[in-house]
């Protein structure tokens, strides 16, 4: 494992993969509200994804300041840049998969959907910001109707110029990157429309997208196996909604294709 401090404070951990030399990087962003990262949504997600032959990378972004804003968005966006450039990844980020749990998926959705956002990036920066592809895990998306109270108190603070930024559901989709998303139809944190809304979205502005709503399912499964159990949170192993990670495998070797 290698560990990068980011320029916002926050840790890159990179796990290269011990099953293959090739060019792709899964890049993660646990969840947790934008108040704190859960370890069931960083490292376990990498170890899965590396014994796939995907290289991973999980971002411990900086939950400071009070109203943490475009700050986390940056951050990760720099992340992306760094794999794609750095000596130090010798070349494992030829194509860099941004994976994101809950608010983590919010923040993976944003950099897919605010990439060349010229009010949060330079014209240098855009050129290289933009993900091969996005694989959102219960994403919180709205910022309104549906939205995750906590999330948007902690990335807005109330304020509609940045509510209106982040409600990633009404925005322009039309050059996002593909993006895989699944959820639980019974999830008690994060309503299912938020997803739903999503889905549609990019549908509706040409994008290509995977969906699989699970019929049942609390928040927080994560990969939904024995390792990432938590009785704490009432959190089992569920072979059904374990299989959106195969699911996923073979949709990143189509849509690989795809983006070429």
């Amino acid at each position: 494992m290698i560990q990068i401090q980011t320029p916002a404070g926050g840790v890159l951990s990179c796990y290269p993969s011990l099953n293959g030399s090739g060019k792709e990087t899964v890049l993660i962003c646990p969840g947790g509200g934008y108040s704190f990262l859960s370890p069931r949504e960083g490292k376990p997600i990498a170890e899965a994804f590396s014994q796939a032959g995907y290289h991973g990378a999980v971002l411990e972004y900086c939950l400071k300041p009070r109203v943490l804003g475009t700050g986390p968005l940056k951050e990760l966006a720099w992340c992306e840049r760094f794999l794609r450039n750095s000596e130090s990844w010798q070349g494992k980020g030829e194509k860099i998969w941004v994976v994101g749990f809950s608010a983590g998926g919010h923040l993976a959705a944003s950099l897919g959907a605010l990439w060349n956002e010229d009010q949060v990036f330079s014209k240098e920066e855009q050129a290289l910001n933009r993900p091969d592809g996005l694989i959102l895990a219960y994403p919180v998306i709205s910022m309104d109707r549906y939205s995750h109270a906590r999330s948007v108190a902690r990335l807005t603070g109330g304020r509609e110029e940045l509510k209106e930024l982040f409600s990633l559901d009404k925005r322009d989709l039309s050059q996002c990157p593909p993006v895989f998303i699944w959820n639980t139809l019974e999830d008690e944190k994060v309503p299912a429309m938020n997803s739903l809304l999503f889905a549609a979205k990019l549908a509706q502005d040409g994008a290509s997208c995977e969906y699989h709503l699970y019929h049942k399912g609390l928040h927080g499964m994560s990969l939904a196996t024995p390792q990432v159990e938590s009785e704490e949170e009432d959190l089992h192993p569920d072979e059904h909604i374990a299989s959106w990670f195969s699911l996923c495998l073979q949709w990143m070797s189509e849509a690989g294709r795809r983006e070429g």
